[in-house]
């Protein structure tokens, strides 16, 4: 049985990757165990690590989901520096999406439902408020 779950990333920088982190989640980590790492609870059960290291080139992308995709654009080009990226939607698939990389090349995206009712329902679900 999987009853949790984490993904990490790495960055040759952790002062700069946590400021970065942290601006991105608007938010500090939950947990700092030991210098060089850092943890984010996305959900319950679901953790971000951000490792000091080499770099992964090219991994993920990690997808985030977000209540509002454009504004998050906004947010990101603002306080990131993000250049502007691409909002994909298609009629046949239930969210929109985007995709960017963070400084040091790891993949990150976000998308967002299309339907308002299906990702109340969806966050009703993950929170166990079925």
């Amino acid at each position: 049985m999987i009853y949790e779950m984490t993904v990490q990333v790495r960055v040759s920088d952790m002062q700069k990757g946590q400021l970065w982190y942290e601006t991105l989640l608007n938010r500090t980590p939950d947990f700092i165990p030991h210098e060089g790492f850092a943890e984010w609870e996305l959900i319950p059960g679901c953790w971000l690590q951000v490792a000091e290291g080499t770099p992964t080139l090219n991994s993920g992308p990690i997808r985030l989901g977000v209540e509002d995709i454009s504004r998050e654009r906004e947010r990101l080009s603002s306080l990131l520096g993000i250049k502007h990226f691409d909002i994909h939607e298609r009629e046949e698939v239930p969210v929109k999406w985007a995709t960017f990389q963070d400084p040091w090349g790891n993949g990150i995206g976000l998308f967002q439902y299309q339907s308002k009712t299906e990702m109340q329902e969806r966050i009703r679900f993950i929170l166990g408020k079925k």
